[in-house]
């Protein structure tokens, strides 16, 4: 391991000389080491299908047999991150690993693949949705599942949180009867593509604690309501609602100021702003210190690129999710807060 953040480091001053070329190869020992590193993104290059049979938890799938693979993987793979690469041998992902190194990106292979993974013992899991770690200040894990549009699932000391749980949208459904019940539970408002009473319903048990807007909790009879500037203090986490609306003419009827909630969650330190549907709003100003955000990208109803460019410039977090953005292109995000130091991540939240 020693050797591999050596030869990193050394590539980091434009060098070669640690004898693979442009990027490193690693064991499985090494690489399963490398993907406790938040500086570390996981890379599985392989086919969609391979992917969904079983694949290192954590990692973004972008295959590198197709033909977008390097715009994909400069859309959303962060310059400033180690990328840690595999495949099922090693073939491919030595490939990617060179194409992604002739970027400037810095890579380390998978000898022998998530075949070598699975020889040595090493855990896979058939989930499909994207997953991000992080740490919180003392050392616990925190998981975000990416399962689509506003709908996000966290994975927290044991403990299962529910951001907006739909089940269906469209042509994409979300399968919450494979999840455990939740903990905690929380909706920003009433639209559709929030609030399923059924899903609610689906996930709830004796321990789960239900958290929304006035609107929400009158219509499934039942929840803790916070209403813009309201602060809790749970038994695990923190949580303040903070204001999501809409500020542009012709749009205000969507979500009207004052009637629904953004949510900041504080999990041992670690604040996470979950912005809900709105625009980028004055209030914003007022929202500090925040390690990662979720800010909504789709007009009419939310917001702009602009606006979101501009909100994450107000806001600074150190990770930015760009979350409930339908069609809209987000793939320029990362190049307009490069110099703003915030690490941008593109995730399947359609």
């Amino acid at each position: 391991m020693k050797r591999i953040i050596t030869c990193l480091l050394t590539a980091l001053g434009l060098t070669t000389a640690c004898g693979q070329g442009n990027y490193e190869n690693a064991d499985v020992t090494e690489f399963a080491e490398l993907t406790e590193d938040q500086n570390v993104i996981v890379l599985d290059v392989r086919s969609a299908d391979e992917y969904a049979e079983g694949h290192i938890e954590g990692a973004i799938l972008i295959d590198q047999g197709k033909d977008d693979f390097i715009e994909k993987a400069k859309a959303t793979l962060p310059m400033d991150k180690t990328i840690a690469i595999y495949c099922r041998s090693g073939r491919r992902s030595a490939n990617a690993a060179g194409r992604l190194a002739a970027e400037n990106y810095k890579c380390v292979n998978l000898k022998g693949g998530i075949m070598a993974w699975k020889e040595a013992g090493k855990a896979v899991t058939t989930d499909t949705y994207e997953v991000d770690v992080f740490k919180t200040k003392s050392g616990k894990t925190v998981k975000f599942h990416a399962l689509m549009h506003s709908c996000i699932r966290i994975e927290y000391n044991g403990k299962e949180i529910q951001i907006d749980p739909v089940a269906k949208l469209r042509d994409r459904t979300v399968n919450y009867t494979a999840m455990p019940k939740a903990d905690y539970i929380f909706v920003t408002h009433e639209h559709g593509d929030h609030y399923d009473a059924a899903t609610l319903k689906l996930l709830s048990a004796e321990k789960t604690q239900l958290i929304m807007n006035q609107r929400c909790a009158d219509m499934y009879g039942a929840g803790k309501v916070m209403a813009n500037g309201d602060k809790l203090s749970l038994k695990d986490l923190s949580v303040e609602a903070v204001p999501a609306y809409n500020t542009t003419e012709g749009h205000l009827q969507f979500h009207p100021k004052g009637r629904d909630n953004g949510y900041i969650l504080t999990l041992d330190g670690l604040r996470i702003y979950i912005a809900g549907d709105t625009e980028d709003i004055p209030e914003m100003s007022a929202i500090k210190d925040i390690d990662i955000a979720f800010l909504p990208c789709n007009q009419p109803y939310t917001m702009t690129i602009e606006q979101l460019v501009r909100a994450a410039k107000t806001i600074k977090p150190k990770v930015l999710f760009p979350y409930h953005y339908g069609q809209t292109d987000v793939t320029t995000i990362p190049s307009q807060l490069a110099s703003e130091g915030i690490d941008v991540r593109i995730r399947h939240y359609e």
